[in-house]
């Protein structure tokens, strides 16, 4: 139950700071737009996380989901930095 816990934790997170970081710090880079940005993040960030599992309650699942979760959140973020953009290019009546 324990390790259960930990992934769902391990992949709420990886998809906040995600879209976190791609929203503030990433919003002046074009690259973040490409639809290879979500998938290469989610691989960066489940290779990073994968040496944990090394410890007893966390299997290699935990790195998988953080990885999806990571590459969903910059694909979120990627998203509303769009609709954003979008928002503000529109002139008011």
């Amino acid at each position: 139950m324990l390790e259960l816990v930990i992934t769902i934790v391990a992949g709420t997170l990886g998809y906040l700071l995600a879209r976190s970081f791609v929203r503030h710090r990433l919003r002046f880079v074009d690259a973040v737009h490409s639809p290879f940005a979500p998938i290469i993040a989610g691989v960066a960030a489940a290779a990073a996380a994968s040496p944990a599992a090394a410890l007893p309650f966390i299997p290699l699942a935990t790195a998988v989901v953080f990885g999806i979760g990571t590459g969903l959140g910059t694909a979120s973020g990627s998203r509303a930095l769009r609709h954003a953009a979008g928002d503000h290019r529109r002139l008011t009546p």
